[in-house]
Parts: structure tokens; C-alpha cells; sequence
């Protein structure tokens, strides 16, 4: 098979892996082909990688993934030296800044480990690659694997994919939650006592939707795994039918609201100081659709509100819906010099159309409002038409909710 087609094949397996997440090369961004995705920093840059499989050759059958062993379709695989090649190549034409690569298991953990070690190892030691790397780490495999991968690799993800062990041994038997929860340990282990060792951390994937756990469920696990783990991130991905309804029945299209609803949880959590009872109540089983989790809350506990935005702290401030951590600092900055009003507020960038129901300028509300939760609703409920991933950090200036 011709390398154009391996990479064909190979770029658009590597798409159902969402734990794709960049923070490191400032090279400007230029052109595009495929395999390329885009991801942002955290200080909002925008920049590309190089996202594939070192092969999609499997010897596991997991009822979820499409590459499992019982599924139709072309079968194929990079050498460690392609690997290495097309990703100079492509960094030296400018159309990437890194690389993230993943691989299904072919032969046993530890072969597929090697093969992507050695494709990182050849970018670093022999071509001097200067961008960033995301690796995926394969579970189960042998500690001094995931150790010299630390050293080549700014990031690594082990996914967790399942949230519990009971679906786990249903969906994808071959592994266990020993395998992923192990290799987890020892990189957050390392990543703290040893300088250079994953300096943007690691991160997990949850599929969405393949087995029956509920929001409160994922966002329990979610909770667990930052204060355990130190994850940079988590990431969801809507479970995507692959055809066959054998195994993973009544599942016809992607959940994708729910995801979204999902990282409007977990960025609520990352960035906003919300607790895990906060964003789901005890009694709930699941993120409401109709509103973000955010504007929910606000509305479960309009006991809260009015917020006086001159007076506030910072964590208070974050509490109201359209005021996020940039906009929660401008407020804290401008209020020093002058006495608020609304019209100051809309030039921070708050999004007063959310904002404007819990906020008190100078003791005063915007004449002529709804005052009470079940009116001011029908104002905050969004389209759940067409739900799309957020990104995956703000661009500057922006807020979430």
C-alpha cells in the first residue's frame, strides 16, 4: 500500500481519540493537509498537529472502537522512521507545530509502546524536533516503557475510555482498570519528582454514551481523577455508532449535546472553583439539557442573587452567569478607579444578557427584569440544536458562560 493511502487511513482513524490538547511550540500556524487538527493553548493561541495512528491494527476487540478486531476495512501501520519523517516534513513546510500520536495494539502492549517510543525518540535524538508531542500511553505495559516515553514526550494520555470497572468488563474485557490506573500513577509520580519529565502533564479520555453511567457518575469519576491524578485535562468524546448494533445496542446517533454539557461541567470545575455538588446537586442524575450548567446552578440558587458587582470577591463574581475568570479581573481592576455601572459592565465584555438578571450596580437592577427563576428561563435557555465541543481553552478575552 502506498504511503499516501497508509496516511489516509491512518489520519482518519486517529480522529476518535479526543484527548488532544497542546501547550507548548509558538511556531506561526501556516497551511493545512490532512491529519491536521487544531487545538488552542491556554493563553489562546491556536495552533496544529500532526494527529495519527502508528496503526490501527488491533489485537483487542472492544465493543466501542472501530478498530476492534471483528470489523471490516483496511488494516495498516507506520514504521517508526515514517512516523519520524512526516512529521518533519510537515513541521518543516509550517503546516504543524507537533505531533500527537496514538496507535491501536498490534502484537502486545509493550510492541506498541516500542514502535511509537522509538518514531519519538528518532524525532528528538536524530532531527532535533523542537514542537510539541502528545503521546499516547498504551495500558499495561512495563513501567520503564512509560518512563523513557516521559522524557520524549511533553504530554501523554492513558484513556480510561469506560467510566466504571462493570462496563469495562463488558465493553472491552481484554483490559483491566489495574492496567489504566497504574500507569497513571507512576507518570503523575514522576511528572513531580523529575524535572523534564511531561512538563505539560497528562490527560484521559471518556467515551460518552456506550455504556449506561449517568452525568453525576462521570462527573464523580471526573472529580476523583483531577485531585488524584493532576490531570491537565479530561476529555469527552461522544460515543459514535460504528455500524454494528450487536454489542452496543439503541445508540443511533452521537450524543453530542451531552458531551457538550460535559465540558461546560469540567470547565466549571477547572477554571470556575465549583464543586462536584455545585455543578450536580445530590438527587440528580444528570446535566440538564435545556440549560448550561452554570446558568442551572444560578438558578437553583437564586437565593444568591443579586450579586453586587462592586462589592464582590473574585469567587463570588464567578458565580454569575456571562462573567467568567476574565472579565471576574477586569471588574476587581475597574472598580478601584470608578463606581460601576451597567454600562461599564458591557464594556468589560460581560455578557450582559445572561448577567443582567443577577447583578446590582451601585445597589440598583436594570428596571423591568423578570425577579424570579421560572421567568427568567425562558431568557437563559439555549438552542440544543447542533451542539459542538467546545474549544478546548478560550480564545483571549473570551468567556464560557
Amino acid at each position: 500500500m502506498e504511503l499516501v493511502d497508509r496516511l489516509k487511513i491512518l489520519t482518519a482513524g486517529a480522529r476518535y481519540d479526543a484527548s488532544c490538547v497542546s501547550s507548548g511550540s509558538r511556531r506561526k500556524k501556516a497551511g493545512g493537509s490532512m491529519g491536521i487538527c487544531h487545538s488552542w493553548t491556554e493563553d489562546g493561541r491556536c495552533v496544529s498537529l500532526l494527529k495519527i495512528l502508528q496503526t490501527n491494527d488491533c489485537i483487542y476487540n472492544c465493543r466501542y472502537c472501530v478498530h476492534r478486531t471483528d470489523t471490516d476495512g483496511p488494516r495498516t501501520s507506520l514504521s517508526a522512521r515514517e512516523i519520524a519523517e512526516l512529521t518533519v516534513n510537515f513541521y518543516r513546510r509550517n503546516y504543524i507545530e507537533g505531533l500527537f500520536l496514538s496507535s491501536a495494539v498490534r502484537g502486545s502492549p509493550a510492541q506498541a509502546m516500542e514502535t511509537m517510543l522509538a518514531s519519538v525518540k528518532i524525532l528528538r535524538e536524530e532531527y532535533k524536533f523542537p514542537g510539541y508531542i502528545h503521546l499516547k500511553g498504551i495500558p499495561g505495559v512495563d513501567e520503564s516503557l512509560l518512563k523513557k516515553a516521559g522524557y520524549f514526550a511533553d504530554r501523554m494520555s492513558v484513556n480510561i475510555e469506560l467510566p466504571s470497572a462493570e462496563s469495562l468488563k463488558k465493553l472491552a474485557p481484554q483490559k483491566k482498570p489495574a492496567d489504566i490506573f497504574n500507569p497513571m500513577h507512576f507518570l503523575e509520580k514522576n511528572r513531580r519528582e523529575e524535572k523534564g519529565f511531561l512538563g505539560a502533564g497528562q490527560s484521559t479520555q471518556l467515551i460518552i454514551g456506550a455504556s449506561p453511567e449517568s452525568d453525576r457518575e462521570i462527573i464523580s469519576l471526573a472529580s476523583y481523577l483531577y485531585g488524584k491524578f493532576s490531570l491537565s485535562r479530561i476529555f469527552y468524546s461522544a460515543y459514535m455508532p460504528t455500524g454494528d448494533p450487536r454489542y452496543i445496542p439503541g445508540v443511533q446517533n452521537p450524543p453530542l449535546l451531552r458531551e457538550h454539557r460535559l465540558y461546560q461541567a469540567d470547565w466549571l470545575f477547572r477554571f470556575y472553583h465549583f464543586s462536584f455538588d455545585e455543578i450536580i446537586p445530590p438527587g440528580q442524575n444528570d446535566l440538564e439539557t435545556e440549560l448550561d450548567p452554570k446558568s442551572a446552578w444560578a438558578l437553583r440558587n437564586f437565593w444568591f442573587f443579586p450579586v453586587e458587582v462592586n462589592q464582590a470577591s473574585y469567587r463570588e463574581l464567578l458565580k454569575i452567569p456571562g462573567i467568567g475568570p476574565v472579565s471576574a479581573r477586569r471588574i476587581i481592576k475597574a472598580r478601584k478607579e470608578r463606581t460601576l455601572d451597567f454600562s461599564h459592565l458591557k464594556k468589560l465584555g460581560i455578557i450582559m444578557k445572561r448577567a443582567c438578571f443577577f447583578v446590582t450596580c451601585g445597589g440598583r437592577r436594570i428596571p423591568g427584569l423578570p425577579s424570579d427563576p421560572d421567568h427568567i428561563r425562558p431568557f437563559l435557555t439555549m438552542p440544543v440544536s447542533r451542539p459542538r465541543q467546545p474549544r478546548l481553552f478560550a480564545p483571549p478575552g473570551g468567556e464560557r458562560f
